[in-house]
């Protein structure tokens, strides 16, 4: 019977707090800082543009223009444009021919498959595989400084053990 008693009373208790919290909280009043002159007001909105400037982002393929564009003048040659061609193809030219062979153009496919092939069997396992997968630059979603490992955290059994020791 007394447990009963004690819960109704610790009922109450909880109920007669939340009333005064919730009273306490509802007559707190914000108030704002007084507006400014309208004399200064009407000065600085003279000044001030009618819009706020904005930097536009720019989208994949204005980066990708600006980047061909070397002289800057908004419009892309040919010499402009197949310039970057020329570097690629001058790179993957190996035997310097004028002319891609098939290997020298899946020379990128070739490497990878040869550094994925870790028994050097001539075939991949699905283990293999799966390390040929691209890698994308991804952003990192914090710059939160890293965990730190049992090793290294304060009061680990490893710490004190070495601690002890000195």
């Amino acid at each position: 019977m007394w447990r009963y008693l004690v819960g109704a009373a610790g009922a109450l208790l909880l109920v007669v707090a939340g009333l005064f919290l919730f009273r306490g909280s509802a007559s707190t009043e914000t108030r704002l800082p007084p507006a400014p002159a309208a004399t200064v007001a009407s000065e600085t909105e003279q000044d001030l543009p009618a819009e706020p400037p904005s930097a536009a982002a720019k989208t994949r393929e204005q980066k990708r223009f600006d980047r061909i564009d070397k002289d800057k003048n908004d419009t892309i040659t040919k010499d402009e444009y197949f310039a970057l061609r020329r570097k690629l193809f001058a790179k993957l030219d190996t035997d310097r021919d004028g002319k891609l062979s098939f290997e020298e153009w899946s020379v990128k496919a070739v490497e990878r498959f040869q550094g994925a092939d870790k028994d050097k069997s001539g075939t991949l396992t699905r283990a293999e595989f799966a390390t040929t997968a691209v890698k994308r630059n991804a952003k990192p979603r914090c710059a939160c400084a890293p965990a730190k490992t049992q090793a290294q955290a304060p009061g680990s059994p490893r710490q004190e053990a070495g601690d002890s020791e000195d």
